[in-house]
């Protein structure tokens, strides 16, 4: 079964500068980014980007390139480095550079992988093909039960919501290869379209194991039956928003009665998990475990068969021979994304390398690429962003006292993460073997991980310390059960943070991002959490009325928006990230302006400081990206895209309208009394 834990973060997607500094800081704006051609009033993600995205054209390996994948980019390049230059040397055996080193090299051994092609699948291919009743697969499923083949359901110990310092079994919907319940159900022709080649990918797949066209086919009949009965008792993204109705305990006499052919305790068994350790469990979505518990009654030793393969299929398939990764790229990476060609081998290895010792390769990197100022100046700008934003609660005309006081407690218990964790995880018993083909490491590495899971998690208390991302990650995150905001060191750069830039452009780019962690705390989701990360109700009845009152124009202003002609962006999806968008420009913007009033910033290159603030804010979403990927993202992310979380956001902010005299008439203006209002 595969233990995943349960991580509710939510994620994004720089330093207050000492007094007497300013004079000798730059603007941090590259004017070459703009296009001049449009006005800003009219279009100021275009205005603001125009020019980045003429000069970084859409390399043909991406979906989407923007300022904000450039610098994932560049980070890969360096992270690339470490592995290449561990190359040069040999090291002892166990050791964590033995590991990196010979993992990587596995990676990189296109030559042994083609001539291996699929054969270090086959016996786990030929052991399921060779179990020819339900009760033997059954049986295959509890030996290979780390793994989770044809398990319909996410299965992991994490925070407890309601009792959130202790862990807990959460079990959760799963089961699509497609990711969501659309791509099965909905009948217009680009979903139409993808389903169809989605059929055919699973019968070119099974080709290349070894199978018949018309076995094949088959499978692809038996498979396609069983997610598409999976995907009619999924929730929609949507309806997985709603934190209250997706938290619903019961004991594990109750769930074995309920549900009892998902065959729980005899799954986590055999992984080595104590029975004593789930008598209580959470489950996400009671209606789907009941659907997923008829469809397994139901299922055919055959439909079983080719659900378990397929899954052990999809697993192998980036770590066997190029034409097995060229078959599954040309349908996830072309058909799903609108890619041209896939990455190189390099950044492929790389990403697969610290996908399994992620955080062994992030203690090297902060090492040599993340300077201890960085950490010490982002400790500040947090702190300052702090101020701001308990400064806007208590404005806020629309919240009683007692529920501003409980925000303001939740505010200062926030735990602040910045750069890398205190600790580090002990990978010692983690065990890489060059003997063994390069597939069946990887298969060693995730038994690894699912027993380090489950000793860290099963039955054990929530430990604050871990971080839920890797230090070299471009990314953030807030985490409602334990109250965290975290900053890895890789989004500590450019374009997000400047170290000679001013404070206009890092109020307006980290600042932003650091506010936007903090609002997540009071989004729709981080609202039903406290202080201490449980979930519960501490607002009164009339303001929890006022904030869904307010949130929900949003989500209509964001479900008006055509993102093509065909589509329109789901606001309701993209609730939170556009709240928290909205109040980390708020915040920031009061933080920048409380940071520089006793020394006002100068115009620079002809932009005032405020004009750079909501520059460099714009110039983050920089992006060129494809119509199959606008698809893919708009049905899938909670996330608006990056056009509009600078075209759909800015509108609603008073400052921006002064900074750019934006009037009346003009195509983003909003009369005053349409602008939405939050923090």
């Amino acid at each position: 079964m595969k233990m995943k834990h349960i991580i509710p973060v939510v994620l994004f997607a720089a330093a207050p500068m000492v007094a007497g500094a300013q004079a000798q800081l730059k603007s941090g704006i590259d004017l070459t980014n703009l296009d001049n051609s449009v006005r800003p009033a009219d279009d100021f993600f275009q205005y603001a980007c125009g020019g980045w995205m003429k000069k970084n054209p859409l390399p043909a390996a991406y979906s989407r390139y923007g300022s904000f994948d450039k610098l994932a980019k560049d980070n890969n390049e360096r992270i690339n480095s470490i592995l290449t230059d561990l190359l040069k040397n040999t090291y002892p055996q166990g050791s964590t550079e033995q590991k990196l080193s010979d993992f990587y090299k596995l990676a990189m051994d296109s030559v042994r992988r083609n001539q291996d092609g699929v054969k270090p699948v086959m016996p786990l291919i030929n052991e399921l093909e060779g179990a020819k009743t339900v009760d033997a697969l059954h049986a295959l499923q509890l030996k290979y039960a780390a793994f989770g083949y044809g398990v319909p359901m996410g299965i992991g110990f994490g925070a407890d919501e309601k009792n959130a310092k202790m862990n807990i079994l959460n079990i959760y919907q799963g089961g699509l290869v497609l990711g969501q319940k659309e791509y099965y159900l909905d009948t217009d022709s680009a979903t139409t379209a993808i389903r169809d080649a989605y059929k055919k990918h699973v019968v070119r797949m099974f080709q290349l194991f070894g199978f018949t066209e018309a076995d094949a086919q088959k499978k692809m009949e038996n498979i396609l039956k069983v997610e598409t009965a999976l995907a009619k008792v999924s929730k929609s993204r949507t309806e997985l928003r709603d934190v209250e109705a997706n938290y619903n305990k019961m004991t594990l006499e109750e769930f074995e009665k309920s549900y009892p052919h998902v065959n729980l305790t005899k799954m986590l068994n055999a992984e080595g998990v104590k029975t004593e350790y789930f008598k209580e469990m959470v489950v996400g979505q009671p209606s789907f475990v009941k659907g997923a518990d008829d469809v397994l009654a139901k299922m055919t030793a055959d439909e079983l068969r080719a659900y378990m393969e397929w899954d052990v299929i999809l697993s192998a398939a980036s770590y066997l021979s190029d034409d097995v990764q060229a078959a599954n790229f040309d349908f996830f990476g072309r058909t799903m994304s609108g890619r041209k060609e896939d990455h190189p081998r390099w950044k492929r290895a790389t990403s697969q390398v610290e996908g399994q010792m992620g955080e062994a390769l992030g203690k090297m990197y902060v090492e040599r690429y993340f300077p201890a100022s960085s950490k010490e100046r982002m400790e500040k700008l947090v702190k300052n962003l702090q101020v701001s934003l308990a400064e806007r609660i208590k404005a806020q005309d629309w919240m009683s006292d007692a529920t501003k006081q409980a925000a303001l407690d939740k505010l200062n218990a926030f735990y602040v993460k910045i750069g890398y964790p205190n600790q580090w995880k002990d990978m010692s018993g983690l065990v890489i073997d060059p003997k063994l083909s390069y597939y069946e490491n990887v298969q060693k590495c995730r038994e690894f991980w699912n027993k380090w899971d489950i000793d860290y998690r099963a039955g054990k208390p929530v430990d604050k310390e871990e971080w839920f991302m890797t230090p070299q990650t471009v990314n953030a995150y807030y985490n409602p059960t334990t109250n965290e905001i975290c900053f890895p060191a890789g989004i500590l750069q450019v374009p997000f943070f400047d170290p000679t830039a001013d404070d206009a452009f890092n109020y307006g780019a980290i600042g932003v991002v650091i506010g936007h962690e903090m609002t997540h705390g009071f989004d729709d989701q981080g609202r039903h959490y406290d202080k201490n990360g449980n979930m519960t109700d501490w607002w009164t009845a009339s303001d929890a009325e006022n904030f869904n009152a307010r949130a929900e124009k949003y989500a209509d202003f964001f479900s008006a928006i055509k993102v093509l002609p065909d589509l329109n962006a789901n606001g309701k999806l993209t609730l939170g990230e556009n709240l928290a968008d909205h109040g980390g420009l708020e915040v920031a913007f009061n933080a920048y302006k409380n940071a520089t009033k006793d020394a006002p910033l100068k115009t620079i290159d002809g932009l005032t400081p405020d004009q750079r603030f909501f520059l460099a804010y714009a110039g983050v979403w920089a992006a060129n990206i494809t119509e199959e990927e606008i698809r893919q993202l708009t049905k899938m992310d909670p996330h608006s895209l990056g056009e509009w979380r600078v075209n759909g956001a800015l509108p609603h902010i008073n400052a921006w309208y002064e900074a750019f005299n934006v009037k009346s008439g003009d195509k983003m203006y909003l009369p005053e009394n349409e602008r939405l209002k939050l923090w």
